[in-house]
């Protein structure tokens, strides 16, 4: 059985797990700016793979399409990562200073 917090463990646990948006942008603009970045970093290697992609086209030679093959495995894809909120308690700690 599970024994109760008293309010400074739960504002402890508080300041420990909760997080807040310091990247500098408004905290509601996450929702449309992490599917848009995600989007587009797709969208950048769909266009990419079919530049390269272009150039097999037509009649089958063996050649064409091995080179072609060759430049789109060696391509490295483009990438976006979100950062991590900060923790509630350093943001306040951050804000006093």
């Amino acid at each position: 059985m599970r024994s109760r917090k008293t309010p400074q463990e739960k504002k402890q646990l508080s300041l420990a797990k909760d997080r807040r948006n310091n990247y500098g942008e408004n905290d509601k603009a996450s929702r449309k700016t992490i599917p848009f970045r995600k989007a587009s970093v797709n969208r950048a290697n769909r266009h990419a793979d079919r530049q390269t992609l272009s150039d097999a086209t037509g009649a089958n030679d063996a050649e064409v399409s091995e080179s072609a093959e060759l430049r789109l495995r060696g391509r490295r894809p483009k990438v976006w990562r979100k950062w991590p909120d900060m923790a509630l308690g350093d943001y306040i700690s951050q804000r006093k200073a």
